[in-house]
């Protein structure tokens, strides 16, 4: 029972998981590995909707411009169009999956299209203002009917297995993935999970900073493990801070959807005074690291605790219609959306930053896939354009599974059992709850909207310490799922810290005052663990 065999293991359970699950499972044997239930996932959090070039006033080609635009000029232009052009039939899947999306005559589709920041006409496809919970909802049914594919929640991977860790002496040609260790919640024993191909869909890192829009799922496992198993990362630098987080003592990362700027809310102080316009002519319809850093700097310059987004113009009946989640959540903690402008925050949201791939999932360790937001696929550059999100999970896993479902069947080696015969129970799991704290601040406090050397360095100081007091922690004791999640995040924060430092200029997502300008030519990031 401790040992599995599938022909494709996918760790993680957001829509890249599932969309390459049921594009495998006629011909081939899936397992779905999820440290917490088929309902966990960051992308069942997203509000806004999916970017596709669907009416007659839009084309993929409006849609890969503005993509660019946004990147900053690190997008990989073939990357940006494979999407773009593929971005219609991903719909047209999804709703042959049961996806039911908000209807609309007005744009000759049959669905309403809203508008959001950095896009130049309305092509974002939603389900009220919850898409991702209507997307999610409708996958986990198709994915449990599924006879071919086997769910193990409360499961979470430790690492992934590569060749070189079962074969002495392997060349870099025959290195390749095998499946991973996996940690059962439920009972505490590790298990051995062999595959044909493995794919990390485990989505990001931003739980690695104290205020996040993100669920707690997202702790860079995926990241981590690649990294670990020797694939390049790219970009880690370029962190979303999405501008818009309520905020208030009890709502924990509830984000206020990029929608409401673009069905025309209004960034104020407290006075009710608007300010975006004194930061970018696009004013609230600016990209998001242009609006996130207006409301930081208009924050720190006035000493505020947040601003407020006001849409209380618009009819009453028009905004329960279009926000029902919004306005149903700020109605419980006493917020009318509908009369008075909404406090909000900047937080940490989106991974631009990955596992390096090819625009099909590919990496660096044959036989090993990153989909998602786990991966770096080239698409978002230095700032990720609003609602390309879910359509990348969409469309590089729709192509993963092509490819996978075109390989030959290969032979799989024995391989070892997990060791513990020289770890003990942990007797103070207070350090663990420790290190996290002080990890997630100390990342808030120094590595984030704005930037400087010294406090990268200072992270990087504080990082290197943590990493060695976990990495002793690992090496003693029997893992748990706090402690894995830990050694995740102290990983992943160290790629984020070495690759903001490396980048000596002001871009996108990443802004230092000792470098704010632009360098002349647009450089990735890329990370790459020493033989």
């Amino acid at each position: 029972m401790d040992n599995l065999h599938f022909d494709t293991l996918i760790i993680g359970s957001g829509l890249a998981g599932f969309t390459l699950a049921l594009n495998l499972a006629k011909t081939r044997r899936v397992g779905i590995v999820t440290k917490q239930t088929l309902n966990d996932s960051a992308s069942g959090w997203a509000q806004g909707g999916i970017a596709a070039s669907l009416s007659d006033e839009d084309t993929p080609e409006k849609h890969v411009q503005d993509t660019l635009i946004a990147g900053a000029g690190l997008c990989d232009e073939s990357t940006v169009r494979f999407v773009a052009e593929h971005a219609q039939e991903a719909i047209s899947w999804l709703i042959e999956q049961g996806v039911e999306f908000s209807r609309d005559d007005n744009h000759g589709t049959g669905y309403h299209l809203t508008k959001e920041g950095g896009h130049s006409t309305r092509r974002i496809i939603h389900s009220g203002d919850a898409t991702g919970k209507a997307v999610q909802q409708a996958l986990i049914e198709q994915v449990r009917s599924c006879p071919n594919i086997q769910i193990l929640e409360q499961h979470i991977a430790i690492d992934l297995i590569a060749s070189d860790k079962i074969h002495k002496n392997p060349t870099n040609h025959d290195k390749h993935c095998m499946g991973a260790y996996v940690l059962d919640r439920d009972n505490g024993r590790v298990r051995t999970f062999m595959a044909q191909n493995t794919v990390l869909a485990t989505g990001g890192a931003s739980k690695v900073y104290l205020y996040t829009t993100n669920p707690d799922t997202a702790t860079g496992d995926g990241i981590a493990m690649g990294w670990r198993a020797g694939c390049r990362v790219a970009n880690m630098e370029f962190i979303q801070f999405h501008p818009t987080c309520l905020y208030h003592p009890h709502a924990k990362s509830f984000l206020i959807s990029e929608a409401v700027r673009g069905e025309g809310g209004l960034l104020k102080l407290s006075s009710g005074e608007c300010f975006m316009a004194d930061h970018d002519q696009r004013a609230e319809l600016a990209p998001r690291d242009i609006v996130a850093r207006a409301i930081d700097f208009e924050m720190k310059k006035r000493g505020l605790d947040c601003v407020y987004l006001d849409i209380s113009h618009k009819p009453a009946s028009f905004l329960q219609q279009h926000f029902p989640t919004i306005y149903a959540r700020c109605l419980e903690l006493g917020i009318d959306l509908t009369k008075e402008p909404i406090p909000v925050v900047p937080a940490a949201h989106y991974t631009c930053g990955g596992i390096l791939t090819d625009p099909i999932g590919r990496t660096d360790l044959k036989n090993l896939y990153a989909v998602g937001e786990t991966a770096h696929t080239g698409l978002h550059g230095a700032n990720r354009l609003a609602s390309n999100s879910l359509l990348e999970c969409l469309v590089v896993a729709r192509a993963a599974a092509k490819e996978i479902n075109n390989q030959q069947p290969i032979s799989m080696p024995m391989i070892p059992d997990w060791d513990e015969s020289r770890v003990t129970d942990a007797d103070e799991e207070i350090v663990i709850s420790h290190n996290w704290d002080e990890l997630r601040r100390c990342m808030w406090s120094y590595v984030g909207i704005v930037r400087t050397t010294k406090r990268l360095q200072r992270a990087q100081h504080r990082i290197d310490l943590l990493r060695e007091e976990i990495n002793e922690f690992y090496t003693h004791f029997r893992v748990s799922s706090d402690l894995l999640e830990l050694r995740n995040l102290v990983d992943t924060a160290d790629l984020i810290v070495r690759s903001a430092m490396l980048r000596h200029e002001s871009r996108g997502l990443h802004y230092s005052r000792d470098y704010p300008d632009v360098l002349p030519q647009a450089c990735n990031t890329v990370l790459q663990k020493p033989l």
